[in-house]
């Protein structure tokens, strides 16, 4: 019962400030700081050998919107079932950089 009156109950607005100008209301400011966190991160780890990732070479090859899109669908159909809390928030961050990968190559298809 408490979940559904969760549901219905009104939440406070969010207070437009000069350092947060638009009344985000399901936090997307701080989600998309640490999203860009999370791919820097990518560029530093094993993913990235000699400045090179592999993705930039699955995509070269022509296979990188399919590789994307893959790699959406594991994470998805993963998220939740592997691992802690935390792991599946990382599923989630993951699903959100393919995404980016995937619209990086929709755009630069003709």
């Amino acid at each position: 019962m408490r979940s559904i009156v969760k549901l219905f109950k009104k939440e406070e607005p969010v207070i437009s400030t000069e350092e947060n100008p638009l009344p985000y209301k399901y936090a997307e400011d701080r989600i998309l700081k640490e999203l860009k966190e999370y791919v820097d991160q990518t560029y530093e780890q094993h993913y990235s050998q000699n400045k090179f990732q592999a993705t930039e070479f699955i995509i070269d090859s022509g296979h990188g919107k399919g590789f994307a899109v893959g790699n959406i669908m594991k994470y998805i159909q993963r998220y939740g079932k592997k691992g802690t809390r935390e792991d599946a928030r990382k599923d989630l961050l993951k699903v959100l950089h393919y995404g980016i990968i995937a619209l990086h190559i929709h755009d630069k298809e003709k």
